[in-house]
């Protein structure tokens, strides 16, 4: 295999996308477009990858750090115009160029690694990605000589009747040889109606030297969209969505609706888990095997180990432990975790605590910034005060210590293990072990009330 490089075009503004965000930096199920096509490229066996940028260059390079290098087109001057800005980097070196645009997300590794395959091959200077669409309008269609090479890439407006029937399509994506290419790039002239420099003008010029421009046939149509609008975004998150989907069930998750699942490219899921519709998983998220996740509910950034059961509720930057369950309609915010057996009921909210094993918040209750125990019961309507206005405290509960329903726990507390809170109090101190904390105020019945009112 020879020395691989890839030219990565993303230096257009994207006007079409009627957006204040950059292009290629989109998003398609959670990763700018863009990181997308770099993902691919490294997959091929991309050794040096240039990425080409212009407006919002430092919001790129920002999202794309040091997985590429980068190479400014000050002015827009067309896609070879683009190219050539990477003539310093790659000029000078031997091996194979691939040159993909930014806004073509769909693009697998496993698809470039076979037009890199076809054209070392070959021996051809250039091959070309092409596809079979069952309506080719508005493509450069691949004109083929008798002995099945590239005779020339033909335009919609530039092709004649015969031309206009052919079915395999320019797809926008080269390889070339590197030495090749550069040589090329130097002779295209920009004596059209725009005033560019288009790349596909270097095809002509290696062609006319006499060198083989082949072509390969893509398996997927759908892999080679262009996002150059919102409707194309909308075509290229349905079609991401699916290809993930695909995946984990093929990997033997179940789902409810899959069409109705939205699953980010970096989430992981054990085998028999069951996934029901309207699901949300996203970033770097875990899911292990035989859980449940029900309907709707929406899991970021968080590890779920095996045989849990998360019902209609929100997890973000979370753990959650072997058999415990979540919900419904309960909220995991950052930095929770909870261990093995633990209930989180409905309506419950947990933030920036740990939560040990045996643990149980039935329902209505306010979990924030505190340390419990294992096999603590922490009743209906209980809150962790944790916030005095100005700064936040953390309580700590002991192992085995019992919550009444509406105690209000104000922090910094520490209640030892065993420890009981009656119903209804406000815990200022610390408790003791085992002992049991009673803060009500005194109870008064005042009798014939409803007579007195009554004659009022």
């Amino acid at each position: 295999m020879s020395n691989r490089m890839a030219v990565v075009l993303a230096a257009g503004k994207g006007t079409r996308m009627k957006s204040s965000l950059y292009k290629v930096l989109h998003p398609v199920c959670g990763l700018p477009m863009v990181e997308h096509v770099i993902r691919s490229v490294k997959q091929s066996g991309v050794e040096q990858i240039v990425t080409i940028v212009g407006h919002g260059a430092e919001k790129v390079q920002e999202v794309l750090g040091d997985s590429s290098e980068y190479a400014l087109q000050a002015e827009q001057l067309g896609t070879g115009h683009a190219v050539l800005q990477a003539k310093d980097l790659l000029a000078s070196q031997e091996g194979t160029t691939l040159v993909i645009c930014g806004d073509t997300p769909l693009l697998t590794g496993e698809t470039l690694q076979q037009l890199f395959e076809t054209h070392e091959t070959t021996g051809a200077k250039a091959t070309i990605l092409t596809a079979v669409a069952e309506d080719s309008t508005g493509y450069g269609r691949i004109v083929r000589s008798a002995n099945g090479e590239v005779a020339k890439i033909v335009e919609q407006k530039d092709a004649s009747e015969a031309e206009l029937e052919i079915k395999e399509i320019n797809t926008g994506t080269y390889v070339f040889d590197n030495q090749a290419l550069f040589v090329a790039l130097a002779s295209v002239k920009n004596d059209n109606a725009q005033g560019e420099y288009y790349l596909p003008d270097v095809i002509e010029l290696i062609k006319a030297d006499g060198d083989i421009v082949s072509a390969h046939i893509m398996d997927d149509m759908d892999e080679a969209i262009g996002v150059n609008d919102r409707v194309a975004l909308s075509q290229a998150q349905q079609t991401m969505m699916r290809r993930i989907n695909l995946m984990h069930m093929r990997n033997g998750v179940t789902f409810g609706n899959a069409d109705s699942t939205y699953i980010e490219p970096d989430v992981v899921i054990g085998n028999d888990t069951v996934i029901e519709a309207g699901v949300q998983l996203k970033g770097q998220t875990t899911i292990g095997s035989n859980c449940f996740i029900g309907m709707n509910s929406e899991i970021i950034d968080s590890q779920i180990a095996d045989n849990v059961k998360i019902t209609q509720s929100v997890i973000e930057h979370s753990s959650v432990g072997e058999l415990s369950d979540i919900g419904p309609f309960a909220h995991l915010r950052p930095n929770s975790v909870l261990g093995q057996h633990v209930h989180i009921g409905n309506f419950v909210e947990v933030k920036n605590s740990n939560i040990g094993d045996e643990t149980k918040a039935g329902h209505l209750a306010y979990i924030g910034d505190a340390d419990l125990g294992k096999d603590i019961n922490v009743g209906c309507g209980t809150i962790f005060v944790n916030y005095n206005g100005k700064s936040k405290a953390r309580s700590v509960i002991g192992d085995q210590a019992f919550i009444g329903s509406n105690a209000n726990i104000v922090a910094p507390v520490n209640v030892g293990d065993k420890a009981f809170i009656a119903a209804g109090s406000t815990i200022i101190n610390d408790i003791p072990e085992e002992a049991l904390a009673i803060s009500r105020s005194e109870q008064k019945n005042v009798p014939n009330y409803w007579e007195k009112l009554s004659k009022k």
